[in-house]
């Protein structure tokens, strides 16, 4: 600024050692344990006082300077000079985003040491001679024999508020190019997950608006469901689709994107923009080309955000796309730190990592809040393989699995979900009394539809009664397919399957039922809409609802049928 403003070197030159002993001050006083507060000495505060006195002359002090001046000979007289201890170790070696250290000896597992760079670094090995180091940043600039100070802390994130609507990085580092988080709170990374006895039954649904999920595989607030499938099978969309239906349900949204391609990303932050969503949402983002620590970290500090508001009382969902990648980043940090290889070159203790991360999911009791999180980890197989190392394994974690199967989504049915190996195992308790009652016979006949169809695949003569069978598991398969970024509300939902299961879809042609579904459920809302506001919050529309509901549906079928001659 003095620059600026044409004033002399010099006194720019003493303004800059003013800054720069204080920039030192600060980071001393950073790195302390306790103790007085760093500062300038005595000495120094007079010199300085006395040099910029004698730079500009007394007569031709600027106001600013002058005051500069008075403010440092009025606190020579009160600092007190203090000596700091800090634990300095040695960089021995470094690349591929970890590096081996000497000295530290007072350190411990998950502290974080900063280097020379400004990069901060995590311990995850301990040995008897060195110790080795995941880099939080970039590894430009560090070189053997760089010295490493110790900083005595774990690593933290911003935790609050202000981290809604947000798009940031593992360590709450903005990445939409707006202003910087703004929080008071810091919590660790990892948490321990909530004790058996601060939890409660999983019996409130969480609605996903995709009347196939909703109906064979509910999920619960604090449910963990895991979506499994190939590549490019609408994984992704499915749990997007999710967090646009909790618009209006007061559920708090973070979606982690792990190792994902940051055009993929971008694409999912747009939808939820457009959509309103991410005013209740959160994206943490690590993108392919990030250093495999922040992969391998992000998942943890997405929890630890979203804890924040399940302890607050809040209902929150967290999407892990995926956690195949993470494994793999894990498994890249593991070969990197000479760890031990174990089955397809996992660590042994892989397991560990998932179930610790997911275990945090529960719902809370009264008496610790009555909160709860939700997670819905996605894992990709190859070719079908459910027997694959990381599905194995979390299958074992969680409470049942959609899988996604590659057949269905090449003959167009979406959402892609096998109806016969996905299982919800808590979700059901969840369910309202209507949908669970119609989720039953709508599995039914989809077994039904499955088994027979086969047989008229190949040209089997089948009787009229199969013949009907087939022709309404095809209105099923029909009905329950449906875009994507079109969720459809609980009351919607239950009209279609009703309509479904009492046979007013029999005789309408497939290319019908999408309309047939729009403007119904439109018309149902416009002459019933207290019926259809009891049917979204409860799904009970009282004893009335089968008689007003045929009379409507009757009604409105005859209507299509007039507009169609």
């Amino acid at each position: 600024m003095a620059e600026r403003r044409g004033g002399r070197p010099e006194v720019v030159a003493v303004l800059r050692t003013l800054q720069e002993r204080d920039a030192n001050a600060r980071e001393t006083e950073e790195q302390s344990e306790g103790g007085p507060p760093a500062s300038l000495g005595a000495g120094d505060v007079r010199t300085i006082s006395q040099d910029i006195a004698q730079l500009v002359g007394a007569d031709r002090v600027r106001p600013e300077l002058a005051n500069v001046v008075a403010e440092l000979t009025r606190q020579a007289g009160t600092v007190v000079p203090s000596v700091r201890f800090r634990e300095v170790g040695t960089v021995q070696h470094v690349g591929s985003g970890v590096a081996t250290l000497s000295g530290l000896t007072q350190t411990r597992t998950n502290e974080l040491v900063r280097f020379g760079t400004g990069v901060e670094g995590m311990i995850l090995n301990l040995e008897r001679r060195s110790l080795d180091v995941i880099l939080l940043g970039s590894s430009e600039g560090i070189q053997g024999g760089d010295l490493v100070t110790a900083t005595g802390r774990t690593l933290e994130v911003p935790v609050g508020h202000d981290v809604l609507g947000r798009v940031v990085d593992p360590l709450g580092r903005p990445l939409d190019g707006r202003h910087p988080i703004e929080v008071t709170e810091f919590w660790q990374v990892e948490r321990e997950a909530a004790r058996i006895v601060e939890r409660a039954p999983v019996d409130q649904p969480l609605l996903t608006g995709w009347k196939m999920v909703d109906a064979l595989v509910p999920i619960g607030r604090g449910q963990r469901e895991l979506i499994l499938g190939d590549r490019q099978t609408g994984k992704t969309t499915l749990v997007v689709d999710t967090i646009l239906n909790q618009r209006g349900q007061n559920v708090i949204c973070f979606y982690v994107a792990i190792g994902q391609k940051k055009s993929s990303t971008l694409a999912t932050v747009q939808t939820l923009r457009a959509s309103g969503a991410l005013n209740y949402t959160t994206v943490v983002m690590t993108s392919a080309d990030d250093p495999p620590a922040l992969r391998y970290l992000a998942p943890f500090a997405a929890c630890t955000m979203a804890e924040f508001f399940m302890l607050e009382g809040r209902d929150v969902l967290i999407v892990y796309d995926d956690l195949t990648r993470h494994a793999d980043a894990y498994r890249e940090l593991s070969l990197l730190l000479r760890r031990a290889p174990g089955r397809e070159a996992y660590p042994g203790d892989v397991f560990y990592l998932h179930s610790r991360l997911l275990e945090r999911a529960c719902k809370l009791n009264t008496a610790a809040g009555g909160g709860s999180l939700t997670a819905l980890p996605v894992a990709e197989i190859q070719q079908g393989n459910l027997s694959s190392y990381i599905p194995t394994n979390l299958i074992s974690i969680t409470d049942g699995q959609i899988i996604v199967d590659t057949d269905l989504f090449n003959q167009g049915v979406k959402p892609a979900i096998s109806a016969g190996t996905s299982v919800s195992r808590v979700g059901g308790a969840a369910q309202v009394a209507a949908m669970r009652r119609l989720s039953s016979n709508l599995r039914l006949e989809l077994a039904q539809y499955e088994e027979v169809r086969r047989f008229a695949r190949f040209g089997t003569d089948v009787d009229e009664a199969t013949r009907r069978q087939i022709r309404r598991g095809e209105r099923w398969q029909r009905l329950l397919t449906q875009p994507a970024h079109a969720p459809l509300s609980q009351g919607g939902t239950l009209l279609m399957l009703n309509a479904a299961s009492r046979g007013f879809l029999d005789d309408l042609p497939l290319d019908q039922i999408p309309d047939f579904e729009r403007r119904f459920i439109a018309y149902f809302g416009a002459h019933h809409p207290a019926m259809m506001t009891a049917l979204d919050r409860s799904g009970d529309a009282g004893p009335e609802f089968p008689e007003v509901f045929a009379e409507a549906a009757r009604a409105f079928l005859d209507m299509m049928r007039e507009g169609e001659s």
